[in-house]
């Protein structure tokens, strides 16, 4: 899940020099306005947090994924929904098409255990050794319209994951390590449509997390890293795209985060200045300033 749903407390010094508290220790003791949810994300630009406590959960016990492979995105897709939508308590569900498996991604095509290149759709199910090969062998019969899954577990099930977590195939020291990376998120059913699009047009690649919802996208070098195309199919399907890579001169000319609304700009501004009105934290972080 995301931070801001982990996050049950924090101490913090505003803008302002004044330090306060929010949250607690435990989850069910927030009263009045829930400023965690307001400071996760907000990159420091609101307070410095001095003290925060996390919600962990427990490491599970066993770890199972399956493996489609040779799926296009559209039916990658399709395969992810129909897994996620189903009572098997699906954790985790991602897609590499063909491209990602692409020359110096070392090792990820053997922790897949696949030796010519191919799409890989992986999902994910963990919990008590018994029911996760339990469920592992529900799935493979629900999703056997796509294929034949192959089944990988505990030490290779996390290693691929851990791969597909860092980006693997998109690192800075891989074939791609000099092209602009961005993060784009959108709904999980227009990820697909989404991704092939703008891998299309531009010639870049990508990679799809969360079931379709979270979209990787490695482009090739551009003076302006091909911000307009990305951002503007991120719009048309109500997400955003972040510019996680890019050269130095690229973002100082490109906004790194997705620029906002009017309305809601104008009211992060207001949030913003209610907690360090003289913008003293983290100045231009998130937006470009004259302040």
């Amino acid at each position: 899940g995301g931070v801001r749903d982990h996050l049950l407390g924090a101490h913090a010094v505003s803008g302002f020099g004044d330090s306060f508290k929010t949250g607690g220790k435990v989850v069910k003791n927030v009263t009045g306005y829930d400023l965690c949810k307001l400071l996760a994300g907000s990159w420091g630009t609101l307070s410095v947090m001095t003290e925060v406590t996390l919600k962990v959960m427990p490491k599970p016990e066993a770890e199972r994924t399956l493996l489609l492979r040779g799926l296009d995105d559209a039916t990658a897709n399709k395969a992810m929904t129909a897994a996620l939508g189903s009572p098997f308590d699906v954790s985790a569900a991602a897609h590499l098409p063909k491209s990602a498996f692409r020359a110096g991604t070392e090792g990820l095509g053997d922790i897949a255990g696949q030796g010519e290149a191919e799409a890989l759709t992986v999902l994910r199910l963990e919990g008590i050794t018994a029911s996760a090969a339990h469920r592992a062998g529900s799935l493979r019969q629900l999703l056997a319209p796509f294929g034949t899954a192959t089944l990988i577990e505990d030490v290779a099930s996390a290693a691929l994951w851990s791969a597909i977590r860092d980006v693997l195939p998109f690192a800075a020291s891989g074939a791609l390590g000099a092209w602009p990376v961005w993060r784009i998120v959108c709904p999980p059913a227009s990820g697909a449509a989404l991704g092939s699009q703008l891998a299309r047009e531009t010639g870049g690649d990508v990679i799809y997390d969360w079931g379709g919802g979270l979209i990787w996208a490695a482009l090739p070098p551009k003076p302006d890293a091909h911000a307009p195309a990305v951002r503007a199919h991120a719009n048309s399907v109500g997400g955003h795209a972040t510019l996680i890579r890019a050269a130095e001169d690229i973002r100082r000319e490109v906004d790194v985060f997705h620029p906002q609304a009017p309305g809601i700009a104008a009211l992060s501004e207001r949030v913003r200045a209610s907690f360090d009105p003289k913008t003293i934290l983290n100045r231009g972080r998130l937006t470009r300033s004259a302040g």
